[in-house]
């Protein structure tokens, strides 16, 4: 079977989705990524099931993404923010340990992408993506520009399929 027709029996077409923002200085009131994340979603016609901004620290990120792991609702959660290389960059050591399965292809990818927009830099990014227990677990830098090329480029194109494959 072609990618084609094995992507056009992706279902289901509407998701429920969990956006965590990892960020000590941002609110809900000034989280343009995370407002960007959810809209794009919306728009595509996926539900928004929680949103949250929890500061740069390992066990609250941990706790908010294993919470929603036992949440039959959510089928995919996005992070964004705490994907660099300062001291302060923890996301990607909260939800690593998470993955059961980790799709090498998103961070490459992401990076690729980046790279052609922003140059160099974009090779700090740490982003990445997975599976555990079934849920598609996307880990994205907080910039807004990094968010809406991840959503626009990989993530909407991909959401529904990704699901379908995690669970099948």
């Amino acid at each position: 079977m072609g990618y084609r027709a094995h992507k056009s029996q992706a279902l289901p077409t509407s998701v429920g989705c969990a956006v965590l923002t990892v960020s000590s200085s941002r609110t809900e009131h000034s989280d343009d990524s995370g407002r960007a994340i959810r809209e794009k979603l919306l728009t595509n016609q996926h539900r928004v099931v929680y949103y949250e901004v929890v500061a740069d620290d390992t066990e609250s990120i941990t706790t908010t993404v294993k919470g929603w792991l036992d949440d039959p609702r959510v089928q995919v959660i996005v992070t964004n923010g705490g994907t660099g290389i300062s001291r302060k960059d923890v996301t990607i050591e909260a939800v690593a340990p998470l993955l059961e399965k980790e799709f090498t292809g998103f961070g490459e990818l992401f990076r690729w992408l980046s790279y052609q927009e922003i140059g160099s830099p974009s090779m700090i990014s740490r982003a990445i993506a997975g599976v555990a227990r079934g849920r598609v677990i996307l880990c994205l830098p907080g910039s807004p520009g990094a968010c809406d090329l991840a959503m626009e480029k990989l993530i909407i194109p991909e959401l529904a399929h990704l699901v379908w494959e995690a669970n099948r």
